[in-house]
């Protein structure tokens, strides 16, 4: 079997890895809590940031050919509020900036998200370290997360690939 090629191919895919994750992590709350239930819920968490930033980081790699070069999420964002998605606009936008603290922590996407009240936040655990990991800081388990991530990447993908 080969592997995935087109977005659509890739985002299909990433569906169908994140409903196993996410399954696991539904099958786990029903659970006793115990050191080995939440290991295996850190484990699946983080196989979904994993495939958030996976899917994303290729879809902006595989489409950056529509612009000379600068920073592609920038580019499609303008030409998509030039073209009247403002809706898309500010989810590709939110997506971005949610993958971005998955894949740097701090900085100023978190800061963005932070100012704007983002849902995608993790609450901050009282009984908890300070941290500063991505995976303290976004919560990819926040129902539809995935689902708008990957509608988003669809929309946008036909979006360009029509332009």
């Amino acid at each position: 079997m080969s592997a995935p090629q087109s977005i659509p191919e890739l985002v299909r895919a990433a569906k169908d890895d994140a409903k196993i994750h996410l399954d696991r992590i539904a099958a786990l709350t029903t659970e006793q809590a115990s050191p080995q239930t939440e290991e295996a819920r850190g484990v699946a968490v983080g196989a979904l940031e994993h495939i958030a930033v996976d899917l994303f980081t290729v879809f902006e790699a595989r489409m950056q050919h529509h612009f000379k070069r600068g920073p592609f999420s920038r580019k499609l964002k303008a030409v998509l509020l030039d073209a009247g998605h403002t809706d898309l606009a500010a989810r590709l936008h939110t997506c971005y900036l949610a993958v971005n603290v998955l894949k740097h922590a701090k900085g100023a996407s978190y800061r963005e998200l932070l100012a704007a009240q983002s849902p995608l936040l993790a609450a901050p655990d009282p009984d908890a370290a300070e941290t500063d990991t991505p995976a303290s800081l976004i919560d990819v388990t926040t129902p539809g997360f995935l689902d708008t991530l990957t509608t988003t990447i669809l929309e946008a993908y036909t979006f360009l690939d029509q332009r």
